[in-house]
């Protein structure tokens, strides 16, 4: 969304009313905004009620029922996160660098991070997590409790498929059961069906291969690194090589199907100020486990280490028209782990969620030290 022109003083007043409607839930009047720029030489109560004028004609703040204050429209909260973005606050977020005490047109003094407590809050809420799907499905529960909104967690296609060990058993002529345990501590299990059979002997010496030499290797590379040994191995280890090839083209190591999609907080939204209709339409478009795993790959790209904030997101579903998605891939090195996010209605406090978002995503680096051996 390109930057709407509006004036220096449009621009103040809108960011008064946006934080005071932020703190209060209220309809803003222009008595209130009059208080916050008291003594401020050229913004009088007669000023600042024109200006709330203009704003309202250019669709930035709507006056609901009779009430004699404004509130914020989706596109009056869109222009002001991308001021965050935009001024300093939040620049270059390619790289998430924060700047450190910018002030940005009236919109307060600018924190460089989260508070020391803030950030003692999340690390503590981490303790004991050690995997991929624990550190996903923590980040849910943690973003949840920070926003009170929902929050969201997904695995990327190979996140934490990394071996840990595998198992190969013979259940019948020409099949075998194939046991993949990834360092994520998550379990898979497959029947295989073989063009030829193989032996418990076999089986035990092509596990003993796996393991020994592949253990903490991506599960992508492994078969690719068995595809080349054999080419290059194959008169000397013809017979092990033969059998291991066979496993792993029938798919003893083929990627798991499927998102793995964690998701926490939904009695927040229940609690939120929406009317009762909007909320029944709304949690049921959020029930929708793919609609949240498309919500997520739509909007968060993965290869980049960037937050992502989308103010309204009516294009995946109408009822969602008054939602705020912040998200932001979380990384291992070159790896994605997952996308971490927060779901929440459009009153929320934004610099401090963007925050939290943030370190989170950085927290992967920290808490997943996996790497092949």
């Amino acid at each position: 969304m390109a930057e709407m022109r509006i004036s220096p003083r449009e621009r103040l007043v809108l960011s008064a009313i946006i934080e005071l409607y932020i703190a209060t839930g209220e309809p803003v009047a222009s008595q209130a905004v009059a208080q916050t720029f008291a003594n401020r030489e050229g913004l009088s109560s007669a000023t600042i009620r024109n200006v709330m004028a203009q704003l309202g004609d250019a669709g930035l703040l709507e006056q609901p029922h009779t009430s004699a204050g404004r509130v914020p429209t989706a596109a009056a909260f869109r222009h002001y996160v991308e001021q965050i973005m935009n001024s300093g606050r939040l620049a270059t977020l390619g790289s998430a660098n924060l700047a450190s005490t910018n002030l940005v047109r009236g919109m307060g003094p600018v924190p460089s991070q989260l508070s020391e407590e803030r950030r003692e809050q999340i690390e503590e809420s981490f303790t004991g997590v050690s995997s991929a799907n624990e550190y996903l499905e923590r980040t849910s529960q943690v973003l949840a409790l920070l926003s009170s909104g929902l929050g969201v967690a997904l695995a990327s296609a190979t996140s934490g498929q990394i071996l840990e060990h595998i198992h190969f058993s013979r259940l019948a002529a020409n099949r075998v059961l194939a046991v993949v345990v990834t360092q994520s501590g998550t379990v898979q299990d497959r029947v295989l069906t073989l063009d030829r059979d193989l032996s418990g002997v076999e089986l035990d010496t092509a596990t003993r291969y796996l393991n020994e030499n592949f253990r903490g290797w991506p599960i992508e590379r492994i078969r690719a690194e068995v595809n080349h040994r054999i080419e290059m191995e194959r008169e000397a280890y013809h017979q092990l090589l033969d059998s291991v090839e066979e496993l792993c083209r029938k798919g003893a190591l083929a990627a798991e199907p499927g998102a793995t999609l964690f998701v926490d907080g939904m009695a927040n939204l229940i609690g939120s100020e929406i009317d009762r209709q909007r909320l029944r339409e709304m949690l049921v478009a959020l029930e929708a486990k793919q609609r949240l795993v498309e919500l997520l790959t739509a909007y968060v790209d993965g290869h980049r280490q960037e937050v992502r904030v989308v103010v309204g997101l009516e294009q995946a579903s109408p009822a969602m028209q008054d939602l705020v998605l912040i998200g932001s891939p979380a990384r291992l090195g070159q790896s994605n782990v997952g996308t971490v996010a927060l779901i929440a209605p459009t009153r929320m406090q934004y610099q401090e969620m963007i925050h939290a978002v943030r370190y989170i995503a950085q927290l992967s680096e920290r808490i997943l030290d996996v790497r092949p051996e």
